[in-house]
């Protein structure tokens, strides 16, 4: 049988994203950087668009430098006795061994450990650290710098000012007016520029360039460890406190700002009317993600608003059909928009994804995995580093305070932490052969 071509017509529908739906879509998902980067790009092919470089206000601090900034006013901090996160512990530990002698020297730098505080900075004078040692304080002075060499930068600083000093000199950025200014804080936090100026010998437009540097340090390089901190230089929401409550707000600081200019004259070809619809249809799309980005985060945050006092472990369970459902949006959107996104609080700076987190059982009451991620942290942080409690003993501490949860979603959680099993969380002590204190001893 031969076979003959037909011709026929047939009708179909299908869904397909058009260009300007494509990009708008493309924009949600940026974080501040890739969202700069993307607007460079455009500007760079479009006539009709410029773009503004950040505004820097002097005297203006993301909120993660509220704690440093008060401490060089002398106001009273939270307090400073609470250990260190155990991830950071173990990081610190694995750098001990990797920069310090064995005897001596690595129980010097033990007892330095011990005396981190979550920010990464110390938390006692040397001679304190040094008097139970019988050291004296410049031994200590000379394991500390090697300590240093721990990354991130800045850990192990005595003060905000030794901290920065230590992130600009491992950036290569620390010239002699750089150096002035953190010798004059004060100055720096006030934004007195022309002061600084005068005193450094040099331009305010200078100090104004070393002060963006400054503003791109990290004052906590110990809250890199907590789960869900977002080692974020520039976020892109910040959150303070307010005496009518918290007040969240874009991060302009973190923005260019993207200036769409009328054409003098009225587009005749059809190449130069495609130029101009697509910088007004980019400045449009930019509004709406801003927009889109600031309602979804307001709509988080008041929802998370024990953690923004009381630290991640007063996360209450929140899903993005629940964020979706307030804003008024699809879910897929709170996806994208919370995919990069972070927002600077006090206590540092967080993925917006990180503050998700499922309810642990159908009780209403039951609490949030973050928040028994978080009482595991405190478990951790406050045992015996020479007896270290193994996971069933964690699983019956945590039941006794009311969380029930199972070895296996435990020792689940304890890997998310990056905190080591037991046996590899043991420090046990040994007398040093000089006989003056007791020499630190890593289990393997």
């Amino acid at each position: 049988m031969k076979s003959r071509q037909r011709i026929s017509i047939a009708q179909t529908q299908r869904l397909q994203l058009n260009v300007g739906l494509a990009a708008s879509i493309r924009l949600l998902g940026f974080d501040a950087p890739g969202l700069t980067r993307y607007l460079q790009e455009q500007v760079a092919d479009n006539p009709h668009l410029s773009l503004e470089p950040p505004q820097i206000v002097p005297g203006e601090w993301l909120p993660r430098w509220s704690e440093g900034l008060r401490r060089l006013g002398g106001e009273p901090v939270a307090d400073t006795t609470v250990s260190a996160a155990p991830s950071l512990i173990a990081h610190v530990m694995q750098g001990i061994a990797r920069f310090t002698a064995p005897g001596r020297e690595r129980l010097i730098a033990g007892a330095l450990a011990e005396a981190l505080e979550p920010s990464g900075w110390l938390g006692q004078p040397l001679a304190t650290i040094a008097a139970p040692l019988g050291a004296s304080v410049p031994e200590v002075e000379a394991v500390l710098r090697k300590l240093h060499r721990i990354e991130p930068a800045g850990l192990f600083a005595r003060s905000l000012a030794d901290c920065l000093c230590l992130q600009a000199a491992e950036a290569g950025c620390l010239d002699p007016v750089l150096a002035a200014m953190l010798d004059h804080l004060a100055m720096v936090a006030a934004g007195d520029i022309a002061r600084l100026a005068r005193l450094c010998a040099t331009t305010e437009a200078q100090i104004t360039a070393r002060l963006r540097l400054i503003r791109r340090f990290d004052p906590k390089p110990g809250a890199q460890f907590d789960h869900g901190s977002a080692t974020v230089r520039e976020p892109d929401l910040v959150a303070t406190k307010t005496p009518d409550g918290w007040q969240v707000a874009l991060n302009r600081s973190a923005l260019p700002a993207l200036r769409v200019q009328k054409p003098e004259r009225r587009p005749v070809t059809p190449e130069a009317r495609a130029l101009w619809s697509q910088a007004r249809g980019l400045g449009r799309m930019l509004e709406n993600r801003n927009a889109t980005l600031l309602r979804v985060g307001r709509a988080i945050l008041a929802r998370q608003e024990g953690a923004l006092d009381h630290g991640p472990g007063a996360l209450r369970p929140m899903t993005m059909a629940d964020v979706a459902a307030a804003v008024g949006v699809h879910e897929s959107t709170v996806s994208r928009v919370v995919a990069g996104a972070s927002v600077d609080t006090p206590m540092g700076t967080w993925w917006l994804r990180r503050l998700f987190s499922t309810r642990l059982g159908h009780d209403a009451a039951a609490p949030s995995a973050a928040a028994v991620r978080a009482a595991l942290t405190r478990l951790v942080a406050a045992e015996n580093p020479s007896a270290p409690l193994a996971d069933e003993a964690l699983a019956t501490a945590l039941a006794a305070e009311g969380i029930t949860v199972a070895r296996r979603t435990l020792a689940k959680y304890r890997g998310m932490l990056h905190i080591p099993p037991a046996h590899r969380r043991r420090r046990r002590t040994r007398p040093s052969k000089a006989g003056r204190g007791r020499d630190v001893v890593e289990s393997p």
